[in-house]
């Protein structure tokens, strides 16, 4: 495209008329089909849009519909050219082979009259992405970069021509497509066009695996050429030769190797191809990095590790070190004790190393009896007594299985050493209370008591015989002196049935042959009530909703006692200081409360709870319970007042502070939390939540509106939401901020014929304004301070009403033009307002030269200013009171306090009066003009009218 600031744009063909050259970039198939299903379709989006146009034809509007297509590179920056629908439309001149459908065109867009006008069919997201000049139709690239991978790719699927722009992802093509309706205006130029925009990929996006560790499993026994699929492969959100190309290994470990396989979707996926024999038992795992790589110049990379695990399979057989084990047992061994172990190790994991022994069916039935295998350990027991007829010497095969192997053979050769001897003597004799071989202690015996004698002897008589106390616990077994053979048993230390309750020691007695005998001795103890209950938790927390149900559950209390029996039998009391309330089961600890609790009236409970036992005598422990009661969303928020009035002086600035509404919510927490909010007039009032400061958004007008009702509402953050309401009055107080306004005359340049023989006192005319505001702001005084012309002081204005009168008779020299300068003031506080008016006379017997009057009009007059100001209250006389007498003080002070209220309140009914007065002049928008005496008085702008005494 000619004079593009994008290279990459190609140039765009409207589908409506087909040149005889086709541009490459354009699906000459597509388009032609386009644009019969996109009419259809869209045919009532087109309906609705000229309703809105104008009366088209439908037709006529469908043939003139067009579509153009451009192309450009995601990732642009602002303002790249993309393309002038003027000159692809064909509605520039010279701009190549005209729409054989629009009329010929004489000049641009922009110089035609009128011009051509492009707009987007409506506002839609078009801002984003591109711009488009309204006068010359040219589309640009918007600072929003536009990301391919963002718009398609993410967002997928189609996208109607409904809005302005929309996007439109093809699932079987890479295209990527920005939709856009745009209007062509005024009317005679009218068009419809769709203007489709391609978006190319860029290569900005590195390919990216799901994972960051990837695992994949072969077996041992994998041929060589096995293929494995790794599932996870890389992800690029580019397309085309951008998107991921190839597979790689950086250490192939010179047993494996990659091979990438594409579908007919052109999705390719890594396949893992074993190079070589595996074998787990050399070596289990093998890491590499494996790598993505796309095809963008340059090309970018992405990579996870990647973990080839070798999986085991059942290849091994279970081994012994050695083919034969010598073991040897005397004929006095013990039944049960352990003589020999075998062992076999198979290399394999897991099932596959299961190892189970056996004897092999040559080993005699008579040694199997005497000697027993563990099939899982291997371990040799002797399970029976040695009999003088045993054969001395036993050979054991023992087989070694495994799952599908064959059996491991070892021998272990057994020979048997006979003995022939009398072993020592051990004779107890108890103290201490002993039941069948159990010797029972109380726990509380002191240290040293005495729980048995043994006497230790040699039956033979030739053998010297010692002993010791086998086994743990607090026992002593000391040589009884005299007495060379007897041995003393007894405690050591005191004993604690909640620590230990049962002994298990032995008095062993040897010869010097070598030759051991032991008897063994059981304690059990006897427990005794020296342990109080305990409670678990000393401090118990609770939380409780309030308005809770009667009777709730609050928890379970639980004490133990390290005692047994009775003595470990614990009962629950409530505490003196528990209110009554509360109840607490005695056998299961479980504490409710019957009542209701109510947060606001009491906000934590703590009282204590007793543990008692059963022991005698008793024993007991004490915890404390704290109870906190939750708050529930049960009081809507209060207003201190039942409803609030404030005076705000009018002209208050936007934004200031009127007053503080003050609310109360008696809740807790969030459900305490008040938010305030205007109901009505909230584009006026506004309320500070957390303040509760009431302002107005603009500035109040007294005369606008005198007073305000509000209504605000107070609502509290529990769930459901708790509100109240209140009531607002706001009064604005006036201050003199409008100076009166003239009603009559109604300009400058209005005059009025005065007859010669108008009599003097007789009314002229009047000066008539109003004043906004109220009070003494309103009341107006009129005067006089500039005069022009013959004899201007024959004329007087009264001060209160505004009438003017002659005062002296007109002479022959007071033919002309008067002119009074008249002041309107009011009475406001601290500084009084006023407007002026010019009052102009003509004194002559007819007008028979209007432009003559009206040319004096309209020279400045040259007037001095008098600063005379009108007076219309009466003030107070202020007498000086001398001190002669107080009771004459006090007359004259009652006199001129009496006199000061009636002025006062003779004002105030004459201003009453007056504002009602006014208020009915501007509800009727009409303005009474009260003249005194028989006078037909009219007067109006440069049309003179004769003035004369009736």
């Amino acid at each position: 495209m000619r004079g593009r600031g994008d290279a990459h744009s190609s140039r765009a063909l409207p589908v409506s008329w087909r040149p005889a050259t086709w541009h490459p970039r354009l699906d000459m198939g597509r388009l032609s089909r386009s644009r019969s299903s996109t009419s259809h379709r869209n045919l009532p989006h087109l309906l609705l849009f000229f309703l809105f146009v104008g009366p088209f034809n439908c037709l006529a509007s469908y043939s003139r519909a067009t579509e153009l297509l451009y192309s450009l590179n995601e990732g642009l920056p602002a303002g790249v050219l993309i393309g002038s629908l003027a000159e692809d439309l064909r509605l520039v001149p010279g701009a190549g082979r005209q729409d054989p459908q629009s009329q010929p065109l004489e000049h641009s867009g922009a110089e035609r009259n009128p011009p051509l006008s492009f707009s987007l069919a409506s506002q839609g997201l078009s801002g984003q992405y591109v711009t488009l000049d309204n006068r010359s139709g040219e589309l640009h690239t918007s600072a929003q970069e536009i990301d391919r991978e963002a718009l398609c790719l993410e967002g997928g699927g189609g996208a109607a021509w409904g809005g302005s722009i929309s996007i439109s992802s093809s699932p079987s093509t890479d295209s990527c497509l920005l939709l856009l309706d745009v209007l062509v205006l005024p009317q005679e130029y009218f068009r419809f066009v769709k203007v489709k925009i391609a978006i190319r990929d860029i290569n900005d996006n590195a390919p990216q695996f799901p994972v960051s560790e990837i695992s994949v499993w072969v077996p041992e026994n994998a041929p060589v050429n096995t293929r494995l699929a790794i599932e996870h492969p890389a992800m690029d959100r580019d397309t085309g030769t951008n998107g991921v190309q190839t597979y790689r290994l950086l250490d192939y470990h010179r047993m494996f190797t990659l091979d990438v396989e594409e579908n007919e979707n052109g999705e390719r996926t890594p396949y893992l191809i074993v190079m070589g024999l595996l074998d787990r038992e050399t070596q289990d795992q093998y890491v590499s990095i494996i790598i993505a790589e796309d095809g963008g110049s340059p090309p970018l990379l992405g990579s996870a590790t990647l973990t080839i695990g070798i999986s085991d399979i059942n290849d091994n057989c279970p081994l012994f070190t050695d083919s034969q084990i010598n073991v040897t047992v005397y004929g006095n061994a013990t039944v049960g004790t352990p003589i020999a172990a075998v062992q076999a190790v198979d290399r394999d994991l897991g099932n596959n190393a299961q190892i189970t022994y056996s004897y092999s069916q040559k080993v005699p039935q008579a040694s199997k009896d005497l000697f027993h295998l563990d099939e899982n350990t291997g371990v040799i027991k002797l399970v029976s007594k040695i009999g003088g007829s045993v054969l001395q010497t036993h050979k054991l095969t023992i087989l070694a299985n495994g799952p599908g192997c064959i059996p491991a053979v070892i021998t272990a050769l057994v020979t048997i050493i006979k003995v022939i001897f009398r072993p020592p003597e051990i004779v107890p004799r108890y103290i201490a209370n002993e039941i069948d071989g159990i010797v029972y202690l109380k726990e509380l015996e002191p240290v040293n008591t005495p729980i048995a004698f043994f006497t230790i002897r040699d039956p033979e008589g030739k053998y010297k015989v010692n002993c010791y106390l086998d086994g743990e616990g607090p026992f002593r077994l000391s040589p009884y002196k005299p007495y060379s053979n007897e041995y003393l048993l007894e405690t050591t230390k005191p004993m604690d049935y909640e620590l230990q309750q049962f002994y298990e020691i032995a008095v062993v007695a040897w010869n010097s042959e070598g030759f051991h005998v032991k008897k063994m001795i059981k304690v059990q103890l006897l427990d005794d009530n020296d342990n109080a209950p305990i409670f678990l938790q000393p401090l118990v927390e609770l939380t409780i909703e309030e308005n809770n149900s009667p009777n709730a559950f609050l928890t379970k209390l639980d004490a133990t006692d390290a005692d047994s029996g009775e003595s470990g039998q614990v009962s629950y009391f409530l505490g003196p200081d528990a209110p009554s309330y509360f109840s607490l089961d005695s056998v299961t600890g479980v504490l409710t409360v019957s009542a209701q609790l109510d947060r606001e009236e009491k906000e934590k409970y703590k009282y204590t709870v007793r543990a008692v036992d059963s022991g005698k005598p008793p024993k007991e422990s004490v915890a404390t319970v704290a109870i906190t009661v939750l708050d529930k969303n049960d009081n809507s928020p209060r207003f201190i007042n039942k409803d609030f009035s404030f005076f705000v002086p009018e002209n208050f600035p936007g934004y200031g502070e009127i007053g503080v509404i003050s609310v109360t919510d008696a809740d807790a927490g969030q459900n305490g939390w008040v938010a305030l909010s205007v109901v009505n007039q909230s584009d006026i009032f506004v309320i500070d939540t957390g303040r509760g400061m009431l302002r107005a958004k603009v500035s109040l007008d007294r005369e606008q509106q005198s007073s305000y009702t509000l209504w605000v509402e107070a609502v509290d953050g529990g769930e459901p939401p708790l509100s109240s309401t209140t009531k607002i009055t706001i009064l604005l107080l006036d201050i003199n901020d409008n100076p009166p306004l003239v009603l009559f005359p109604q300009s400058n340049m209005s005059y009025l014929l005065v007859l010669p023989s108008t009599l003097p006192g007789s009314p002229v005319t009047e000066v008539y304004a109003v004043d906004k505001d109220t009070g003494m702001n309103a009341v107006i005084a009129y005067s006089i301070i500039g005069r022009r012309g013959p004899r201007p002081e024959s004329f007087r204005i009264d001060p209160k009403t505004g009438n003017i009168t002659l005062e002296e008779a007109l002479l022959q020299t007071d033919y002309g033009l008067h002119r009074l300068l008249v002041k309107v003031s009011d009475h406001g506080y601290p500084e009084p307002l006023h407007s002026t008016v010019m009052v102009n006379l003509f004194v002559n017997d007819t007008v028979s030269n209007e432009s003559y009057i009206e040319s004096l009009l309209r020279k400045e007059p040259e007037i001095n200013i008098e600063e005379k100001e009108p007076q219309i209250s009466i003030e107070p006389t202020h007498r000086k009171v001398e001190p002669v007498s107080c009771m004459p003080t006090l007359v004259t002070l009652s006199v001129i306090n009496l006199g000061s209220i009636t002025l006062v309140t003779g004002m105030g009914i004459y201003i009453c009066l007056r504002g009602k007065r006014h208020h009915r002049e501007d509800e009727n928008l009409e303005i009474q003009i009260p003249l005194k005496g028989k006078i037909d008085l009219h007067m109006r702008e440069r049309k003179p009218m004769d003035i004369s005494n009736i």
